[in-house]
């Protein structure tokens, strides 16, 4: 579908209006509808060629213009026009954080900044915080962005690297028939990371030079790195290097773990087995030279006398030392969960009805579920004002009478406000099941204490993406975790695991630390659509890189446990 790519020339128009100075309800239009059309599940060229573009909300007649343009020409002329007359790289410029279309304007009027390398220089030589408006502290916030986007640039996304690594797996698959034993991804992407260098493939196979030979020749591959006999290297789309090592069933376990990683987590555990008299190599495990074992990845650990360790804890942190203890802990996995907390439907931003996104929900696996629609402050989001919120909550109860014995809760995701005040009042939370409390504005005015605030709501279950970071672009809020994580113990407000690939919030540290702490953790998708529910996995993952057991985790709970759990229980 060209969905997303009309989406985005939507909203690369809306960026080039406002460089320009044009009209703000202008730009919000092009924006609703950028935002509405990335949003939607049905091919939006069949709804094209059908002539139904006037049913998508927020398309009138001029966006319908633009889209006909795109489909018949590929090209939309007014953005074309806009950005001749726009800076060279400004879309580049513009995906830095705190460097917005009016701040680029502004550097490219007076300081002539075209580029990423013209930011850095006028940061680096002083010239941009001499602009009006500017100072010390705004710049320094630019300068922090430019780097995490550079940064950022170097990496891919696990919401990236996880389908592509699935694909290239499934086409091994398809073409190598019965030579292909035994594949898993390595590297990074085994471990779960939130982003990749690169991807890392190991196959069993007793005819390396074929696998790799149909490995760098399929569809995708922009360029060969390299292909003999056990190793092929590619870059996939002129963007992601992906490696395949082929291995004999006698070393696959050994080459698994060795290209597993991570470095440190090898280093360390090559030293314990140099004290016992064993050698670990990608080949095996040996004693003198005599190969003990590595067809499995367990005889690796089992050599040594520990238990396998999981590739999410593989980072050095303790878990070698818990296995030599037999003190690793059972973590959890996607069998233990029950529910799925924080669910958007068309009453807010999400795409389906109801029942259509609880049937999806349903489809999962779970026993229940809530949907976390956004409050009314969220107006960007199609937040409900409280005669809707009622609406929905009849809607649900009516629902629940036709999926018995699934059960839908009423929930929602309240807006936690400047003041650090709730969206909606007592009385109106008191009604609901289920309450999770997030900041979505004024990231900068006290977020610590604003959360804390809502930690000591009785009906706040928990706390939504509680840093606010985008990985790809926007650090974190400057919170106190420590005061978040005692006040959660203190109140028994649990904080999510935002599984969207771009959140990933709490990280694996902090998701730990909570642990360690005693707060109890939500994962969630957060979904807007039913796509998004297999984001669970990637909160998951991340929750295995904390030590996170099933005990740790709300989702984890049957119903009735669940309701015993929750703070409105002890009122």
């Amino acid at each position: 579908m060209k969905n997303k790519k009309v989406a985005e020339m939507l909203d690369q128009i809306a960026d080039l209006l406002e460089f320009h100075g044009q009209v703000v309800f202008k730009i919000n239009a092009y924006r609703k509808a950028s935002r509405v059309i990335s949003e939607m599940t049905e091919d939006l060229e069949q709804v094209w060629k059908q002539g139904r573009l006037a049913e998508i909300p927020g398309v009138g007649k001029g966006l319908q213009a633009h889209i006909d343009e795109f489909f018949k020409t590929g090209d939309i002329r007014q953005r074309q026009e806009l950005l001749d007359q726009s800076p060279r790289e400004l879309f580049d410029l513009l995906a830095v954080q705190n460097f917005g279309p009016k701040t680029a304007a502004l550097a490219f009027r007076e300081l002539g900044v075209q580029s990423l390398a013209d930011l850095q220089q006028v940061i680096d030589d002083g010239r941009l915080a001499e602009l009006p408006g500017m100072g010390e502290k705004r710049v320094a916030n630019i300068r922090k962005g430019l780097q995490t986007l550079q940064t950022a640039g170097e990496r891919v996304s696990i919401g990236v690297a996880t389908p592509l690594c699935q694909t290239v797996m499934d086409y091994l698959r398809e073409q190598s028939e019965a030579q292909l034993g035994r594949l898993s991804p390595a590297g990074s992407l085994r471990r779960g990371k939130e982003s990749v260098h690169d991807i890392d493939l190991v196959a069993e196979t007793e005819n390396g030079a074929n696998l790799i030979q149909r490995f760098v020749s399929m569809p995708g591959v922009t360029r060969i790195l390299g292909a003999g006999d056990t190793k092929g290297s590619i870059l996939f789309n002129d963007r992601i290097q992906i490696d395949l090592r082929a291995v004999p069933p006698s070393s696959y376990g050994a080459a698994l773990q060795y290209f597993t990683g991570s470095k440190e987590h090898n280093v360390r555990l090559r030293e314990i087995a140099r004290a016992a008299g064993y050698k670990i190599n990608e080949y095996g495990i040996f004693q003198a030279e005599k190969n003990v074992g590595g067809r499995r990845e367990e005889e690796i650990y089992e050599a040594l006398g520990m238990s396998w360790i999981p590739p999410e804890l593989r980072e050095d942190r303790g878990e070698i030392e818990s296995a030599l203890q037999g003190k690793l802990p059972e973590l959890i996995t996607f069998e233990d969960m029950k529910a799925e907390l924080h669910v958007h439907s068309a009453y807010s931003d999400g795409q389906l009805t109801l029942e259509e996104m609880a049937r999806h929900v349903a489809d999962m696996g779970y026993d229940y579920m809530s949907f976390c629609d956004h409050s009314q402050s969220a107006r960007y989001a199609n937040g409900m004002e409280i005669p809707r919120l009622k609406e929905q909550m009849d809607a649900i109860r009516r629902l629940n009478k036709k999926m018995a014995p699934f059960t839908v809760l009423c929930g929602v995701e309240v807006d936690i406000r400047a003041d650090g005040s709730l969206d909606y009042s007592d009385e109106v939370l008191a009604e609901l099941d289920f309450v999770v409390a997030s900041i979505h504005s004024a990231f900068k005015t006290d977020p610590t204490e604003r959360t804390i605030q809502a930690m000591r709501n009785p009906y706040v279950d928990v706390i939504g993406h509680p840093t606010g970071r985008l990985i790809s672009r926007r650090e974190g809020f400057a919170i106190d975790l420590n005061r978040i994580l005692q006040v959660g113990a203190e109140t028994g407000t649990a904080l999510e695991i935002n599984s969207y690939w771009d959140r990933l919030d709490l990280g694996d540290i902090n998701a730990r630390a909570a642990v360690q702490a005693g707060v109890k953790l939500s994962i969630n998708t957060d979904a807007h659509s039913p796509e998004h529910l297999a984001m669970v996995h990637f909160g998951i993952a991340t929750a295995r890189r904390g030590w996170v057991r099933k005990e740790d985790v709300i989702n984890c709970l049957p119903l009735s446990r669940f309701k015993k759990w929750q703070k409105r229980s002890r009122l």
